[in-house]
């Protein structure tokens, strides 16, 4: 344990300015204030908060960070308050220690909820000062270290599968790389042991084998530098253990067919050595294609700068080589603890390298829910990145796989809702096109367009995921909102009654609704049907459960196709959301339509002579009468077509010519049915009405190749 003057020394040694009295005081204040606790290991339980300490200091970071090291657990743990800790040491450390302690109760809670709240307050908390995640960095480092003395096999478990899930991504994304790979080697020794055992017996057999070679190695590379001028440290790494497990598993290779176990390292003084050394060591080894990364011009968003290329080095061996400044390979180690390093700077949450920070920010204002929110968080940190450029040059890191609406709602929120198209490296492409490194998006976008549902299944970002979510959430409940409504007035209508939003509200109570909105949305849901509604209303009005059955059956098949007083209008109601067109007819506008109210999902739309109504005869409750209320031939909608055509040379691009000459689109084609002379097969045409698809039905039957051509109810 680490001695109270030593801990003064260490932290006066890098920061002369550092105030003394108060790291003394805090020392003693935790200590006493920590008592007779112990730990699962027995030792003191102020070593902990010592030792937490101890380690930020050889991150060098200032006496306010050291000070909430000591202290952050006295609030949790002690009877000491948030305002005692402000009397004593002031606002700033209080405030700091304030925002580790939110999170003290991570560890102990097991339910997914708990543990997603908590995480949003350590978000949250970060977001105002980036101290705080570095002190519980430090303060889960010490927790892993010592995780080895807690009894329960389940607890350790769930306390390193935390910290491979949330810390260790934590860590890299602020470009503290040795952070990380503690991290993740501790927890990964305790989920995997067998697989972390195998890995580092092969290692340590590779450094016994190889340790003098990887001398000549370096030994070489310092030669060929020298006699250039080049003033440079070399040194040489094997990988941490997790990464190696990890890269084996997901290029599913072997150990032996790994390249890059050990990486070289080479420090020059100036980026100007950086691209010069890089120069001599193209021009005396055989460059790999394809591995050469310059993260000098383009640092990677957490600060990360670097040139990575891999080539048959000395003794015609394949290595990788990192050449980077004394300064990089600082910020590359300690990430933005670096900067204490260096500038001593005021830790302020700006700057490119919190992008990310800001992002998850977002993703936490448009989840619905804290599972949700780290449902997208995880999205977010886990994945590997790749690099694209706007057409400004400006460079937008994204999760791999990711599609130009991932890289539309990168850019802005606005930008991502109003997507329309985008061009790649100057090409249009899908939008669900993934993107690669290096890509150059110019993003197109029309003030009509709105975010579709269709998206979620494609977009990988978590801020993409959750934005697209929120909006399919509020048009839902703006559509079921909007059908619920005239739900309700067609029943009102049909028991005689005149609908009156004053004698709703005179019900909301009895269907537990806050709001004529949450009761419209009921209804148009299928929560709660127009009749329940009418009957709460009107005690009266009772209808005869003789007829009751046969009624919408009845009406839907006699009555006209163009409205009817009860009807509702499916006019500016989304397909997908409150609305759904039924497979199994395909109906079209001009077809004569009723709906079928679905628990949860709205209303699904059938033509009146779909068999498929057989089915719900018995629950009238749940039939909606429905009506168009457009125009023909706007709004594309499928309409399915049972052609026979025969087996003939050009039979099917004629039959295809026809449809798109007639303004139609195949959607969809299937052969049901293959002989020697026919071809039988379903197609899926994007037609604007009943009119449209007609008239494509009566050219097809006027080719000679085509025995038949009908539209299909299923």
């Amino acid at each position: 344990m680490i001695r109270q003057f030593e801990l003064v020394e260490r932290v006066k040694s890098y920061d002369p300015g550092a105030d003394e009295d108060a790291l003394n005081r805090a020392y003693v204040y935790a200590m006493k204030a920590h008592g007779a606790q112990t730990r699962a290991s027995g030792d003191p339980y102020f070593s902990h908060p010592i030792e937490v300490a101890g380690i930020l200091t050889e991150l060098k970071l200032d006496d306010s960070s050291i000070i909430t090291a000591l202290l952050h657990d006295v609030v949790e743990d002690t009877d000491a308050s948030l305002e005692d800790l402000e009397e004593r040491f002031g606002a700033e450390i209080a405030r700091l220690v304030d925002g580790v302690t939110k999170l003290g109760r991570l560890e102990l809670q097991s339910e997914e909820t708990k543990h997603a709240e908590n995480f949003r307050k350590l978000l949250v908390a970060m977001s105002e000062d980036i101290r705080v995640l570095l002190v519980k960095l430090a303060d889960r480092l010490h927790n892993m270290q010592t995780l080895h003395f807690i009894a329960s096999p389940d607890k350790r478990r769930r306390i390193a599968r935390e910290t491979m899930d949330i810390y260790a991504p934590l860590a890299e994304r602020i470009g503290m790389h040795g952070f990380k790979d503690q991290l993740e080697d501790l927890a990964f020794a305790e989920l995997n042991s067998d697989g972390r055992d195998s890995v580092l017996a092969r290692l340590d057999f590779l450094r016994g084998q190889g340790q003098d070679l990887s001398d000549r190695i370096i030994g070489e590379l310092r030669r060929t530098l020298s006699l250039e001028g080049i003033n440079a440290s070399v040194s040489g790494r094997m990988k941490s253990p997790y990464s190696v497990w990890r890269k084996m598993q997901r290029k599913n290779i072997t150990f032996e067919q790994l390249s890059d176990i050990m990486a070289f390292r080479i420090v020059v003084e100036t980026a100007g050595d950086c691209y010069h050394t890089l120069g001599l060591l193209h021009s005396h080894y055989p460059v790999v294609p394809g591995r050469f990364k310059d993260y000098i011009s383009t640092p990677k968003p957490n600060g990360y700068s670097s040139l990575h290329t891999t080539i048959i080095g000395p003794e015609r061996h394949r290595i990788e080589v990192q050449i980077r400044t004394g300064q990089m390979h600082e910020i590359a180690e300690y990430g933005v603890a670096a900067h204490w390093i260096y500038k001593q700077d005021s830790p302020q949450v700006e700057g490119r390298q919190y992008r990310w920070m800001r992002e998850l920010l977002d993703i936490l204002e448009h989840a619905d829910n804290p599972e949700e929110f780290l449902e997208h968080t995880k999205l977010e940190m886990f994945q590997d990145q790749v690099f694209c450029f706007t057409p400004k040059g400006a460079v937008i890191a994204l999760p791999s796989g990711a599609t130009p609406v991932d890289f539309a709602y990168a850019v802005h929120s606005e930008v991502g809702d109003t997507c329309v198209g985008a061009k790649v490296n100057g090409r249009m492409v899908q939008l669900r096109a993934p993107l690669q490194n290096g890509d150059q998006v110019e993003i197109v976008t029309s003030r009509a367009q709105t975010p579709s549902p269709d998206w979620e299944q494609f977009v990988v970002s978590g801020k993409a995921k959750a934005r697209i979510r929120r909006f399919v959430r509020q048009k839902q409940l703006e559509q079921y909102n909007e059908l619920g409504r005239q739900i309700l007035q067609k029943s009102f209508r049909q028991e005689g009654y005149d609908f009156s939003e004053k004698g709703l509200q005179s019900v909301l109570k009895r269907f537990k609704a806050e709001s004529l909105i949450e009761l419209y949305a009921a209804v148009g849901q299928g929560h709660l049907t127009g009749r329940e509604v009418v009957t709460a209303v009107f005690p009266g009005a009772k209808e005869d459960p003789n007829t009751a059955k046969v009624v919408p059956l009845a009406r839907a098949r006699t009555r006209s196709g163009k409205g009817h007083e009860t009807s509702v209008p499916i006019k500016g109601l989304i397909p997908g959301m409150a609305v759904h067109y039924a497979h199994c007819c395909h109906p079209l506008p001009g077809d004569r339509i009723v709906g079928i109210v679905t628990t949860g999902k709205g209303v699904t739309v059938h033509t009146i002579d779909c068999d498929t109504l057989e089915s719900f005869h018995a629950t009238p409750e749940r039939w909606v009468d429905l009506s168009w209320d457009v125009d023909d031939g706007i709004e594309q909608r499928i309409g399915r077509l049972h052609v026979i055509v025969a087996n003939e040379p050009g039979s099917l691009g004629g039959l295809s010519t026809i449809i798109g000459k007639n303004s139609g689109n195949i959607n969809n084609l299937k052969i049901v049915n293959r002989s020697v002379d026919f071809f039988e097969m379903l197609i899926d045409v994007e037609v604007t009405s009943v009119k449209h698809l007609t008239n494509i039905i009566a050219a097809l039957r006027a080719m000679p190749v085509i025995t038949s051509v009908e539209r299909a109810r299923g």
